[in-house]
């Protein structure tokens, strides 16, 4: 495992919200009709409040896995979820309920959430395919050696990207139709087989 303690030093550390707080800060900038981070724009405000409104359907609805809960309460070792993120981002809407539901089964599990773009050497340090793309999950012990990382979406959303970049045929507000169809016919089951996968992987190496 790779030490990261000096992307994690006091001032992004205090700068982490709980889940709580987060949905708090969501509810607050679509109160104002706005977003987190520096770009303002009402297209990015209609997204935040769209987010919020899937967000507080999904810590209703969501399902978890009777494996995927397995996996979570093999973890015998504190450790914490930074979670990189912005109100406005689609896909962290999709997936960060389900994350949070998922690190409940286990008290040894802290989960934390950090702007992006409020953090920019951390998130530098985690880029995908050379983007800035969020959610990113970072998984730390309490020496902040790097356990595991996941995001910033599923492999299929992914690849549905990757094909979408390659050969953009129709307009980005029409693709993200097409991610939120694929996340709805999906209902979460991609992302709690590859977390399954991850935590497994951490029972076994450790």
């Amino acid at each position: 495992m790779k030490n990261v303690a000096h992307l994690f030093p006091e001032s992004v550390r205090k700068g982490a919200y709980t889940y709580s707080e987060y949905m708090h800060l969501m509810e607050t900038v679509v109160l104002e009709n706005r977003t987190t981070g520096p770009k303002q724009s009402e297209a990015l405000a209609h997204y935040t409040k769209l987010n919020l409104a899937r967000m507080q359907r999904l810590n209703r609805t969501a399902t978890l896995h009777d494996s995927l809960k397995e996996a979570v309460s093999q973890i015998d070792f504190p450790q914490t979820w930074y979670i990189l993120t912005e109100a406005w981002c689609g896909d962290a809407a999709q997936n960060l309920p389900t994350i949070v539901a998922a690190s409940l089964s286990n008290p040894l599990i802290t989960v934390r959430f950090l702007l992006r773009d409020e953090n920019p050497e951390l998130m530098d340090a985690y880029l995908t395919n050379g983007g800035r793309s969020i959610p990113k999950l970072i998984a730390v012990d309490e020496d902040f050696n790097e356990i595991f990382t996941w995001g910033p979406r599923p492999a299929g959303a992914q690849e549905l990207l990757r094909e979408y970049k390659a050969n953009p045929v129709k307009s980005y507000s029409e693709f993200s139709e097409d991610i939120q169809r694929w996340y709805i016919a999906d209902k979460t089951a991609s992302l709690q087989n590859e977390l399954q996968e991850l935590l497994e992987a951490v029972v076994v190496d450790k």
